[in-house]
């Protein structure tokens, strides 16, 4: 649940900063990595499985 809001409120301010004019997601940058991010999250809360988290395991970090 905590990934799925944390992912929730990521997607929701960067969709907010582009409403009122003060992110430009039209543009290729930095705010796509957030929107990655905040993605990632969202799904993972619901099907508990994370890209970054078998990429630790790979190399022996827990």
């Amino acid at each position: 649940m905590t990934m799925t809001m944390a992912g929730l409120l990521i997607l929701v301010s960067v969709a907010m900063g582009h409403v009122y004019g003060q992110l430009d997601v039209t543009k290729f940058g930095w705010s796509w990595f957030l929107i990655f991010i905040g993605a990632n999250l969202f799904q993972s809360g619901f099907t508990k499985w994370c890209m970054m988290t078998n990429m630790f395991k790979a190399v022996g970090l827990k």
